[in-house]
């Protein structure tokens, strides 16, 4: 499905079934007898082909798809798929029974990440983390978003981002990247946490800014990193740097991460396995997608399921995520991770389609370009060998992708 531009640079898919995801439709936007024409990279008209005007047609390379499905590209809107190593033997201590405490005394958790991450130049970080970003892009993804954490200090955090900012010269997608310096209490911190936030606040944040390396900021808001206020500092400068801000909220227990982050207007807030009520509607009130990390539940046997029907009832919109990180969710399968929603969860078809096209680009605040099959939209594709939308969330290891379509080509 490849091949030279049409001479007018236009290019026609036709002869396809749409899941066109557009905001509004019924369901997942379905047309039967479809067709998508691209020039320039975008999207020029996306619907029946009856209703095609036909100056969309002419001149155009025209692919017959054979009555294939065509999805958006899909969106992966929270990974930390660059670092450095692994942590396959935490995994094994605890199968064997060790407990997280035990893991971090012997040099585990986030802290080993960040010492290999430190260790690694920005060349050894773009080879490593690009066989992930493959296995992403191998499953029709088009966008990725990228976090920092693992470097807990200003040159380290600042390497990270610019090996994430790489992965885009490296690959054909679309790289976000996001600022998550304060992630985790780096070893030099010495348990003072507000001394730390001094440093991400006051130094990390306006030095990513000032070399454009983020798209936006993060921090993980939990009892084993930082609290409310802290994160409302960071959240503060973020605002004065004009950055969007993301959280990791609720996860482990309820400190009203939901709540806090619909108060700064968070493009999403992530996990939210103990978000209550207040936390849910304030979500809704502020447009704050809630995004959904079955990974990391699964991965690290979390019993706590996220409030769907909360976000259901509410009316918040929910993304669907690999998490992608070495310690708690070492998953680079979007189509996986669709299952796992649905099957530990309980999100319906839809609902999971949606979070990795139309609602990952709204978490990233992406979706004017992105996540849709709409006129004036990039021409961010992917192509299916299948008989009903259904299959791309029942299905585990196995990839139905005929073929990617980034930017038209």
């Amino acid at each position: 499905m490849g091949g030279a531009n049409g001479k007018s640079g236009l290019r026609v898919w036709r002869n396809a079934r749409l899941a066109t995801m557009a905001d509004g439709e019924a369901g997942l936007g379905i047309v039967e007898k479809g067709v998508v024409a691209a020039r320039g990279g975008l999207i020029i008209y996306a619907g029946p082909e009856v209703d095609m005007p036909a100056a969309a047609g002419q001149g155009a390379e025209t692919i017959d798809c054979q009555g294939r499905w065509i999805t958006p590209g899909l969106i992966d809107c929270h990974t930390h798929l660059v670092y450095a190593g692994n942590r396959a033997n935490e995994f094994e201590m605890r199968l064997a029974g060790a407990t997280y405490e035990e893991v971090a005394r012997a040099g585990g958790g986030i802290v080993s990440s960040v010492k290999s991450l430190r260790a690694a130049s920005e060349d050894q970080l773009v080879a490593q983390t690009l066989p992930r970003l493959d296995a992403l892009i191998a499953e029709g993804v088009t966008t990725v978003e990228v976090k920092s954490g693992y470097g807990l200090d200003a040159d380290n955090e600042k390497k990270s981002l610019r090996a994430a900012r790489r992965l885009a010269g490296e690959r054909p997608v679309t790289i976000r990247t996001t600022c998550l310096a304060a992630h985790a209490l780096p070893p030099e911190a010495k348990g003072d946490k507000d001394a730390f936030i001094d440093l991400v606040a006051g130094t990390i944040l306006p030095e990513v800014a000032a070399e454009n390396l983020a798209d936006a900021v993060d921090g993980f808001c939990e009892g084993i990193a930082f609290s409310p206020q802290q994160m409302a500092r960071v959240f503060d400068k973020a605002k004065a740097l004009g950055l969007p801000v993301k959280l990791h909220a609720d996860q482990l227990s309820n400190l009203h991460g939901a709540a806090l982050a619909a108060r700064y207007g968070a493009l999403s807030a992530d996990h939210l396995e103990y978000t209550d009520e207040a936390g849910a509607a304030a979500m809704a009130e502020a447009g704050t997608v809630a995004t959904i990390l079955p990974g990391a539940y699964y991965f690290i046997r979390e019993t706590k399921k996220p409030p769907v029907d909360l976000f259901r009832r509410h009316g918040v919109k929910m993304a669907v995520a690999t998490d992608s990180n070495p310690g708690t969710s070492p998953l680079t399968s979007l189509l996986l991770t669709m299952n796992m929603a649905a099957t530990l969860f309980g999100m319906t078809v839809d609902e999971c389609l949606a979070g990795v096209t139309r609602e990952a680009a709204r978490a990233l605040g992406l979706l004017g370009q992105t996540g849709t099959l709409e006129a004036g939209k990039s021409a961010d594709l992917a192509i299916w060998d299948i008989e009903r939308p259904a299959e791309l969330v029942y299905r585990m290891g196995f990839n139905p992708l005929h073929a990617r379509i980034w930017r038209g080509q």
